[in-house]
């Protein structure tokens, strides 16, 4: 059987029908262009990406340049104005601190450290009477106590839960009841006659002079550090706020310059009443804290400095007036470290040193008569009181005690004893309650006047940074409605 012959390669390749012939692209030849029929899709693009995108193109056209600008304006000028209230805010409740809680509670302080030392210095001076305590004598210790008391409650109730304030409240609560408890046990073996009462006045007096009253003059000490912190803060410049500002009405400027040189217009309204409400919220701070700034440091130069200076006063007249006392108690028994000098009587000499330095610094700060007039007494007192002393030393020593004593607590039964270092001592207290009285008075009232002036600051600068937000919003607005 005779088979045709097999048709050549090419030829079947050429009868095949054009769908079955492969397709091979000639050479040289690009895919299809994007979006073209049959091309893949382009990759997909973040949000970053695409928002970067269109600021670009906006960018390129005046209108979209406005909007920028506008949105710029508005978003600093807001921003002055919430800076401005925050800081605002901040140094007026530093201010109000000062005067609401941080002075209060350092002249709390003060209070409780008088009111422990008068009660240790009256018990002496009771304990000298004889057997029998005089019932004015018992009454005044018990307003001591009662009022030391009172104030470390309060003190605690003001006071952060932790810090050293704390730990000195804590410290003073548990140690006044185990003083209290000594000093009757002494009344107790002096009203029988017995020489351990004498043992348990000293030995309370050094419960007193060597915890109590050291963990209230640190009690006094933290607390007026706490004051000055809060001074300092309220006299801080708002920095950022006054940066805020001048970036606000640098940048508003500029874009008024430009609108003129674009458009030969002198005003924009909008813009311009920006400009205006950011002058104002950056006059009105800058103005408002340099009128809070020289009353609080009013309040401190003629305030709180005297005020300082007569609290060392009357501690120091307090603890003169103790050692003063136990002199006559110990009789020489106690001496000083050397062994060569009564304890009690040093220590009394250091503290009216104390006393007169302090008297002779506090006249000097003093501004008016009011202020002058108690120093000018509690330091003719003072000097009373120290020749009063030397003269009950000398009788002492020559071995005349019951005048010397009569000299220290006043005659026995003499209802105002004048003549007695005692009296003087009292008179020195009074004139010092007087210029403290005065001094608190000129402190508050300088330094409620600067919380006063910081007002209504926050909420005024809030809201025409808000307005002048909305102002500049508008002024933008109506130039590019002149595109549309």
């Amino acid at each position: 059987m005779t088979h045709p012959p097999s048709a050549p390669a090419g030829a079947a390749r050429a009868g095949a029908p054009a769908s079955a012939r492969p397709t091979v692209p000639p050479q040289g030849s690009r895919p299809p262009a994007a979006g073209a029929p049959g091309a893949a899709p382009p990759p997909a693009r973040g949000a970053w990406a695409t928002g970067r995108e269109v600021l670009r193109t906006a960018a390129t056209t005046e209108p979209g340049r406005l909007r920028i600008l506008g949105a710029v304006l508005a978003l600093l000028v807001l921003a002055l104005g919430t800076v401005a209230g925050l800081e605002a805010a901040d140094r007026s409740a530093a201010a109000e601190d000062v005067v609401g809680r941080s002075q209060p509670l350092s002249a709390d302080a003060a209070a409780i450290y008088r009111s422990l030392a008068d009660a240790d210095s009256t018990a002496a001076a009771g304990f000298l009477a004889g057997t029998l305590e005089p019932a004015e004598s018992r009454a005044r210790y018990d307003r001591d106590i009662a009022t030391a008391s009172r104030l470390l409650v309060k003190a605690a109730a003001n006071t952060d839960g932790s810090g050293e304030s704390a730990r000195e409240i804590t410290a003073l609560n548990e140690l006044l009841p185990r003083y209290t408890g000594l000093m009757e046990r002494a009344r107790a073996a002096n009203r029988q006659g017995l020489p351990l009462g004498g043992a348990y006045l000293r030995y309370a007096n050094q419960e007193m002079t060597t915890r109590l009253l050291p963990a209230a003059e640190r009690l006094y000490a933290a607390e007026t550090d706490r004051l000055h912190r809060d001074d300092a803060d309220a006299r801080a410049w708002p920095y950022p706020a006054l940066g805020a500002g001048v970036l606000a009405l640098g940048l508003l400027v500029w874009a008024q310059r430009r609108e003129y040189r674009r458009t030969n217009r002198v005003f924009s309204r909008g813009l311009l009443a920006a400009t205006a409400a950011s002058v104002v919220v950056l006059l009105w701070l800058a103005g408002a804290h340099t009128v809070a700034r020289a009353g609080l440091g009013s309040a401190q130069s003629e305030g709180q400095e005297s005020l300082q200076l007569l609290t060392e006063a009357r501690i120091s007249s307090l603890k003169a007036r103790a050692n003063e006392n136990l002199t006559q108690v110990a009789r020489g028994a106690v001496l000083t470290e050397d062994g060569k000098n009564d304890k009690y009587e040093a220590e009394y000499e250091t503290g009216m040193g104390a006393l007169t330095d302090a008297l002779g610094r506090a006249t000097r700060l003093a501004d008016d008569e009011a202020g002058r007039a108690p120093l000018a007494e509690a330091t003719a007192r003072a000097g009373e009181w120290r020749e009063r002393h030397a003269a009950a030393r000398e009788l002492g020593e020559a071995g005349e005690y019951r005048a010397a004593l009569d000299l220290i607590v006043g005659p026995k039964g003499a209802e105002e004893p004048k003549d007695s270092a005692g009296w003087s001592f009292d008179q020195v207290d009074a004139a010092l309650e007087r210029a403290l009285a005065h001094e608190q008075d000129e402190f508050t009232r300088s330094a409620r006047g600067a919380v006063d002036t910081l007002g209504g600051l926050p909420l005024g600068a809030a809201a025409l940074g808000a307005l002048g937000a909305l102002a500049a919003v508008l002024g933008i607005n109506r130039r590019l409605a002149e595109y549309r």
